[in-house]
C-alpha cells in the first residue's frame, strides 16, 4: 500500500535538539507523512512539514505521494506511515468500519494531532465550454482527481444522490488538470485546501470558470455527507476569479498511529501550532491551523503528545477525546 518515496529530507547532525527532545530512545529512526498527489495542497504541505522536522527536531523525513485521505487513513491505522493528513469525513468512516479500503474493519489506532485547515470542493471548467452549474456536468467527461481520494468519493456521492450522470475518470491533481486545459476533459473536480497549485496554474494558462454550488446544491452535498459545511472561496484567490464561489468543506488533521512515541508526537504538534507565519510561507491555508480549532474535531482520540502539548497552553481536551 506504501507509496514511492519522492522526497527525503535528512537534518544535519549538528542541529541542536529542543530540551523536550533530549530523549529520543523510542524515537523511530526515520519518519514518511502520507500526503496527496502532486499538485494538491497536501503535498505542499507534506514537503514543508518534513523540511520543519528535519530542521528543527532532526528527524529525516519522507513525503509519500498517495490517493489522498481515504488512503492516508489506511496507511496511518495499519502502520505504514506513522503520520499522515485527512480529512475528517474519511476519518470518521474508516473508524465507524465503513472506509472503502479497510471494509468492516473499525480504525482503532488513529489519532489525531493538530488542526491543518477546511478543504473545499471545487470544480473548474474551461469558459469556452458554456458550462456554468454543476447541472451542467451531466454527460461530460469529469475528472474527479485520485480514485481513493476524498474529491472522487464525495463528489461522486453527491453526483449520484442528484441523479447527475458523468463520464468519470481519475488522475492526479497536475495530469487532471493538464487534461482540462487540453481539451481532453470538460471539468476537473477536485477537494483540495486553497489555493490549489494545479488550479492556480491551469488559470493563468486558460480562461477558467469555477463553478459555484447553488443553495440546492449545498443543501444536497450536507445531507449527504454531514460532516461537510458550507464554504465560500474567495474572489482572487484564482487569476480570473472575479467573484465569489460558493461551495462546501470540511476540515482537514494532521493524524498519527498511536504508536508514534508521545514526546515526538508533542514536538511535531508544538512545531506546528506555535510558528504559524512559518507555516504560511508553506501554503496560505495554514492561516486556519490554530490551536483554538482543535474542537473541529469531535470524534477522532488525541494523541497523548498533543494532549501534554494543548494542555500546557491551557487548552482541556475533554475525556471523550483523550
Amino acid at each position: 500500500m506504501k507509496l514511492t518515496t519522492i522526497a527525503t529530507i535528512l537534518a544535519g547532525a549538528a542541529i541542536a535538539l529542543p530540551a523536550a527532545a533530549q530523549d529520543r530512545s523510542d524515537w523511530p529512526g526515520s519518519l514518511s507523512i502520507s500526503t496527496g498527489s502532486q499538485g494538491g495542497a497536501y503535498f505542499v504541505w507534506g514537503s514543508g512539514l518534513a523540511s520543519l522536522i528535519g530542521e528543527k527536531l532532526g528527524l529525516g523525513t519522507s513525503v509519500e505521494v498517495t490517493g489522498g485521505p481515504i488512503q492516508n487513513v489506511a496507511l496511518v491505522e495499519t502502520g505504514e506511515t506513522l503520520l499522515g493528513f485527512t480529512t475528517m469525513g474519511p476519518g470518521q468512516e474508516a473508524m465507524a468500519g465503513e472506509s472503502e479500503l479497510m471494509p468492516g474493519m473499525q480504525a482503532a489506532n488513529l489519532r489525531a494531532l493538530f488542526p491543518m485547515y477546511r478543504t473545499p470542493l471545487q470544480a473548474a471548467v474551461l469558459t469556452g465550454s458554456g458550462i456554468t452549474s454543476i447541472e451542467g456536468l451531466a454527460g461530460k467527461r469529469v475528472n474527479f482527481g485520485p480514485a481513493s481520494g476524498t474529491s472522487a468519493t464525495y463528489w461522486q456521492r453527491y453526483l449520484s444522490d442528484a441523479g447527475i450522470d458523468v463520464n468519470a475518470s481519475f488522475a492526479g491533481a497536475s495530469d487532471a488538470a493538464g487534461q482540462l486545459g487540453d481539451g481532453l476533459i470538460d471539468a476537473f473536480v477536485y477537494a483540495s485546501g486553497i489555493p490549489t497549485g494545479a488550479y492556480s496554474e491551469l488559470a493563468i494558462q486558460q480562461e477558467v470558470t469555477f463553478l459555484g454550488l447553488s443553495d440546492e446544491n449545498i443543501a444536497g452535498f450536507t445531507k449527504s455527507v454531514p460532516s461537510m459545511q458550507p464554504f465560500t472561496i474567495p474572489a482572487g484567490t484564482y487569476e480570473g476569479q472575479d467573484a465569489d464561489v460558493a461551495t462546501v468543506a470540511m476540515w482537514n488533521y494532521g493524524i498519527a498511529n498511536a504508536s508514534l512515541p508521545e514526546s515526538l508526537a508533542y514536538e511535531i504538534t508544538k512545531l506546528v501550532l506555535e510558528d504559524n507565519a512559518r507555516l504560511q510561507q508553506i501554503h496560505k491555508s495554514a492561516v486556519e491551523t490554530l490551536a483554538e480549532n482543535w474542537d473541529t474535531n469531535t470524534f477522532m482520540t488525541f494523541h497523548p503528545g498533543a494532549v501534554r502539548y494543548y494542555e500546557e497552553i491551557g487548552i482541556t481536551i475533554p475525556d471523550a477525546l483523550r
